[in-house]
């Protein structure tokens, strides 16, 4: 199977609506940028199991544990829709037409350019309006990934190891015990100030 990333470089522009009752229901998700894939209907609907209703429905061929559950978050939906993107589901397409594109372009292992050239078209347009709008699309993986700054260290207190015990403090707590033989108690004292 041809794993590629066709969708590389383009400037995707979606909209997530959610239900009042989110996170029990399912949000929607529409590509608002014109889309030619398998699971993507005209108006840019997505048909991603993970966004349809926790209903057992026996004629969708999805298993209850693949639909949505309260679990389920906005990072977890753009995964599954990133993961689509590369690999559709064609056995359950939105776009039929681009399903059979699709499969058509797969089974000969890249040699029917009629379905790339439509998202390659595609990618330009949205890459040209990008530029239009002064955003600049991520080209390489260093650009799509944000990489985080690791605070500098505080030489100062740190709350999870202020409670700290040392061994060597410890023996030498055992060791003043065995040093209090030169101290005198009083074994008949009960504490009260009777005795």
């Amino acid at each position: 199977m041809i794993k590629s990333l066709l969708y590389l470089q383009q400037e995707l522009e979606a909209r997530i609506k959610f239900p009042v009752d989110y996170p029990y229901s399912p949000p929607s998700f529409r590509f608002l940028t014109k889309m030619w894939h398998p699971n993507i209907y005209e108006n840019g609907d997505v048909c991603i199991s993970i966004l349809h209703p926790p209903v057992d429905d026996p004629q969708s061929g999805e298993l209850p544990s693949e639909r949505w559950n309260p679990t389920q978050n906005v990072r977890t939906i753009l995964l599954s829709v990133i993961s689509l993107l590369n690999e559709p589901n064609t056995f359950s397409p939105a776009n039929v037409d681009a399903s059979v594109m699709y499969r058509k372009w797969r089974d000969s292992k890249g040699k029917d350019r009629e379905y790339i050239e439509i998202i390659r078209k595609q990618v330009l347009a949205t890459k040209a309006e990008a530029e239009r709008d002064g955003v600049k699309v991520p080209v390489t993986l260093d650009e799509y990934c944000v990489r985080t700054q690791v605070p500098p260290t505080d030489d100062g207190s740190n709350l999870l190891y202020d409670d700290y015990y040392d061994d060597e403090e410890l023996e030498d707590e055992d060791d003043d015990e065995d040093n209090n033989e030169d101290c005198f108690y009083d074994e008949d004292d009960s504490g009260t100030e009777d005795s």
